[in-house]
């Protein structure tokens, strides 16, 4: 039995270890996941026109967990770090943002990586990612100039302040 089938799965934040075992079996972890995630919205959604092109609000109460299964699922590379929390990839980083609801997506890596130079194309694919599936998305700088989204569910969904 794999980690992940013993543990639970866990979609790439990108504060964590680099994803261990095959390629394969983690990709075939995040499609079910991710599929899983779309039954979801199908069965809660409230929209008619589109039930899947909102969050749920499964996703309201982990919007962290959701927004790492959205960008995971797209093929973007997580940053990963190693145990002595240094950062050992280049990648997206997810993590709660700073109002109630929100996350904060950055783009991160080791030193030295030059992942400020591919920040902006970067972060610009996780934020259509994260559109195309019902995000509010907002590109901001902040210290030294470094770009972070900040992603909150839309205005007018069940469930949002």
């Amino acid at each position: 039995m794999g980690s992940e089938e013993g543990a639970g799965f866990e979609p790439a934040t990108g504060d964590g270890p680099p994803p261990g075992g095959s390629a394969q079996a983690r990709a075939s972890s995040v499609r079910t996941a991710f599929e899983g995630l779309m039954q979801i919205r199908s069965l809660t959604g409230e929209r008619q026109d589109d039930p899947e092109g909102a969050p749920a609000p499964w996703e309201l109460h982990r919007p962290v967990r959701a927004v790492a299964l959205a960008l995971e699922s797209s093929g973007a590379a997580p940053s990963a770090v190693d145990a002595s929390g240094h950062r050992v990839a280049a990648g997206y980083r997810v993590r709660t943002g700073e109002s109630a609801g929100s996350v904060r997506v950055d783009w991160a890596g080791p030193p030295g990586s030059g992942v400020a130079h591919h920040e902006e194309e970067a972060l610009a694919a996780c934020a259509e990612v994260l559109r195309r599936l019902g995000w509010t998305v907002l590109l901001y700088r902040g210290p030294r100039r470094r770009r972070y989204l900040e992603v909150e569910p839309p205005a007018g969904v069940p469930g949002v302040r």
